[in-house]
């Protein structure tokens, strides 16, 4: 126990103190458009300078980003970029539009002041030290990218004076992912970080965990530079009009045919070198069903797919669909899911890696996913692309599940105990560090939340 203690002290005295590097607003002085929690929020990251808001889906992550923009760009007198998952750009453009923001799509070099956007594709072009400050719009989206791309970021806009990092879930099953964001925000080094809060998982030298005395310690460290919300009264606000309604959960299983492995039962366990075969082999029997339950129905639709012959073949079997393909060009994706939220289709197949990040799809109270995804965090992000505040309607998400595939759902189960685990770190940290005032008014929901067993 005295060495631990010890350790303690030495690691108190190793903490860094993370100095503001922003100014003040007063909340007086934000738009008068958000609603009081945003505007502390906005007011928190203005005044660090470099912050992260980890808010959930539906939380206003866009109007605060661009709120935050607005004030750095008339700071500075410097334009401000906010990078975006391709298909959010134009939405984005459209809600600064509407809540009196003016967002200009970046095309070669800024010409003037004022906000920009561009996607992530499209760093290669982008000139760091023409803009004061710089937004990460869906930032978790960086793990997605390879090594060198994520560095490029990470080092292309290392000597921005101002940035904002925002997104709904840092990955539940890779506390580490929290590091890319310190590092990208100029907090702390990722091998920093290492050193002093994590060690290797066992024999796998990749792989790495949080010392146990460390815990609560590095989630202090990271409230200092972020917040995590999931609601306004995580942070002692109000939760009047966030209360969401009720998702319902409906698994349909298939049991497959007899295979000829020299077993008795088929193998109710598939791994992910073998994932891809697996979807092919039961392909038939999950979009025949998927097909029968979204013709059944004159209502919206997205169906969530994984390999573009399930696209093929869906097509056909629903005639009214629409499918959005990585191979197309970046305008014909935008116009399909921009026009899907705009009712111009009724039905909308795609894949998790295209549309899971930042779309606003609160007119579609349907989904179903053709297969069970490994990700826990994409089969998350997908569900909330309908089921986030705003929706008026129940959910309902339909899971197609192969009693071939039974540990999928289970990998699902053990990320989500772990995402929740870590918001519950992060939101008692906040509530100890950020010093809020409460001001917690009891609601009523219209509608009880019914929870599925791995959400």
């Amino acid at each position: 126990m005295k060495d631990i203690e010890l350790y303690r002290q030495f690691l108190e005295r190793k903490k860094q103190t993370i100095q503001d590097s922003g100014f003040r607003v007063e909340e007086k002085d934000l738009n008068p458009i958000l609603f009081p929690f945003q505007k502390y929020c906005v007011a928190k990251a203005l005044k660090k300078g470099r912050y992260a808001l980890f808010e959930d889906c539906g939380l206003g992550k866009t109007i605060q980003q661009l709120e935050w923009s607005r004030h750095i760009a008339a700071h500075t007198n410097k334009p401000v970029l906010i990078i975006a998952p391709l298909a959010v750009v134009g939405q984005t453009i459209a809600e600064g539009e509407k809540f009196g923001y003016e967002v200009m799509e970046l095309d070669e070099r800024p010409i003037r002041g004022g906000l920009y956007i561009t996607n992530y594709d499209n760093i290669k072009n982008v000139v760091a030290k023409d803009y004061a400050g710089v937004v990460l719009d869906e930032s978790s989206i960086l793990k997605n990218f390879d090594g060198e791309t994520k560095k490029m970021i990470i080092e292309l806009f290392s000597d921005t004076p101002f940035k904002l990092a925002c997104t709904a879930t840092p990955s539940p099953n890779d506390v580490m992912e929290l590091c890319n964001h310190a590092e990208f925000l100029n907090v702390m080094s990722r091998n920093e970080m290492l050193a002093m809060y994590f060690i290797h998982d066992g024999g796998n030298t990749t792989s790495w965990r949080l010392k146990g005395h460390c815990e609560q310690m590095f989630w202090d460290f990271v409230s200092d530079w972020a917040v995590m919300l999931c609601k306004p009264s995580d942070i002692g606000f109000s939760d009047e009009g966030y209360v969401l309604p009720a998702m319902n959960l409906i698994e349909t299983h298939i049991e497959t045919e007899k295979r000829d492995n020299g077993k008795l039962f088929n193998d109710t366990s598939v791994n992910a070198t073998d994932y891809n075969k697996e979807l092919r082999a039961t392909i038939n029997e999950r979009l025949q069903k998927v097909a029968e339950i979204v013709n059944h129905s004159k209502e919206n639709w997205i169906v969530w797919i994984k390999q573009d012959d399930e696209g093929d073949m869906l097509r056909k079997l629903i005639p009214d669909a629409v499918e959005v393909r990585g191979s197309e060009s970046p305008s014909a994706k935008r116009e399909k899911l921009i026009g899907f939220a705009k009712n111009k289709y009724r039905v909308l197949i795609t894949k998790l890696k295209i549309a899971q990040f930042g779309l606003n799809y609160q007119n579609c109270h349907n989904q179903i996913y053709a297969s069970l995804d490994f990700s826990f965090e994409s089969t998350y992000q997908g569900i909330r692309r309908s089921w986030r505040f705003g929706q008026e309607h129940e959910v309902n998400v339909y899971l197609i599940c192969t009693d071939t595939m039974a540990n999928v759902r289970e990998t699902i189960i053990k990320k989500q105990n772990q995402f929740e685990n870590m918001q519950k770190a992060m939101t008692s940290a906040t509530n100890r560090n950020i010093g809020t005032k409460k001001k917690v008014k009891q609601v009523k929901a219209g509608t009880s939340m019914r929870l599925p067993s791995f959400i």
